[in-house]
């Protein structure tokens, strides 16, 4: 930072401790102990931003330090406090230009095609800096306006653009005419020919050769449900399991089908085998609970130790809440019935028959329903229990039905597999 900039700031944040010192009590300091706090006070807000926005140039984060100095510039950028920032912005404006001119250059030199997307980003944030900057100005120091070396990159963009381009092209479609099936190479060439999309849309045919390395690069898997339980799985079940649109399946390179379609070469067969379900007897358990509670019934006349009726100081007899203990017999009943499907998903390579993966999974779904009566007096029992009293017993579930009611947690583990595990 050139001297007369450094005084300047340093006066202005000087002025500023005068006048924070002025508005606090600290002003009846003795004189060398007032001077003392204000060099403190000084040291601490030049140690602020600024020291950040410092750091970032001395490591080479020449962004990070415009982006720190245009968001204390964008207000008052106008007064003295402000001139650092100024600065420090045009000082990490020239070094970043210099540093991505002079990879641009290297670039260029070493010749290579591959290298044309990273000139292009770099022209892109050469571009990008300066219409950061460029709401700020004009700005001054000391009254002098502060030059910013400003170029026009539209015709670099366009020319880096074009060869980025028709690089990624060139390779996207020698990937896309391999012979060799590996999904790999077309999903690659599906990233370069999105790269395009990104940076110059509608380019020659990319959109229809998205399409084409999508298809390509993508998994088929054919899903079929086994039942080994020796039971019979209800239809809806089975439909729901196997229903994928519900499941909200968010996976770019694989495809599940329940049904096989003959114009797809599948991948993989995923195989839902279900070994075992487990459905309980019905049961109503039954337990008594006795409650007994001490409750206000009434007032009484408060007696004394020889029963006589004790009075206040008008002669009035004193009453009390007359206690009284209530008792109540309470008879739940619980009834309940679960039901268990256990199995595992398996996921066969249909290229190289061999297992790849398996994955266990078990679901349980548990019928429960309480109620009761009461004899003696209700205001005994607890407020949690008072509910039950108002339910009936009520029919169990079919065995049928409870096998179906542990679908959603067995589907819930099924979306989860199928969007967590990445087939290879």
């Amino acid at each position: 930072m050139p001297f007369t900039v450094f005084i300047s700031v340093l006066s202005a944040k000087y002025l500023l401790c005068i006048k924070f010192l002025k508005t606090t009590k600290i002003n009846r300091l003795p004189m060398k102990r007032l001077l003392l706090f204000t060099l403190s006070l000084l040291f601490v807000l030049s140690c602020s931003t600024s020291k950040q926005i410092e750091k970032a140039v001395s490591v080479g984060n020449y962004d990070k330090a415009i982006n720190d100095a245009v968001s204390k510039l964008r207000t008052n950028k106008n007064k003295k406090r402000k001139a650092e920032y100024i600065v420090m912005l045009q000082d990490a404006y020239k070094k970043a230009n210099q540093r991505d001119l002079e990879n641009i250059s290297f670039l260029q030199k070493d010749n290579n095609p591959e290298n044309h997307i990273k000139i292009y980003d770099l022209y892109v944030a050469l571009d990008n800096r300066q219409q950061r900057i460029k709401p700020l100005l004009p700005l001054y120091v000391n009254d002098r306006e502060v030059a910013f070396n400003f170029k026009d990159y539209s015709s670099a963009i366009i020319s880096a653009k074009e060869n980025a381009s028709e690089q990624l092209y060139n390779n996207a479609v020698s990937l896309l005419n391999t012979n060799t099936n590996n999904k790999s190479d077309y999903r690659f060439a599906y990233d370069q020919l999105q790269q395009i999309e990104e940076i110059n849309p509608n380019y020659k045919d990319v959109r229809q050769l998205i399409d084409v390395a999508h298809q390509k690069g993508t998994d088929f898997v054919l899903v079929e449900m086994i039942n080994d339980t020796q039971k019979v799985i209800p239809q809806r079940l089975e439909n729901d399991l196997l229903n994928f649109s519900t499941y909200g399946l968010d996976n770019l390179w694989t495809v599940y089908h329940n049904n096989a379609d003959r114009a797809v070469k599948y991948d993989y067969n995923m195989r839902v085998n279900l070994r075992e379900i487990n459905v309980s007897p019905e049961q109503v358990k039954e337990r008594q609970i006795i409650k007994e509670k001490q409750i206000v019934d009434g007032k009484k006349k408060l007696l004394d130790d020889r029963g006589n009726v004790v009075k206040d100081s008008l002669g009035n007899a004193i009453e009390v809440d007359n206690l009284k203990t209530v008792r109540c017999q309470f008879y739940e009943f619980r009834q309940l019935k679960t039901s268990q499907v256990v199995g595992n998903v398996e996921y066969y390579n249909l290229n190289t028959k061999q297992l790849a993966d398996a994955f266990p999974v078990s679901s349980e779904f548990i019928f429960e329903h309480i109620y009761a009566n009461a004899q003696g007096d209700r205001r005994a029992l607890d407020n949690d229990l008072l509910p039950f009293l108002n339910n009936r017993a009520v029919p169990f579930p079919t065995e049928e039905q409870m096998i179906y009611d542990t679908g959603e947690d067995l589907k819930l583990q099924l979306k989860n597999i199928m969007n967590s595990y990445i087939i290879e």
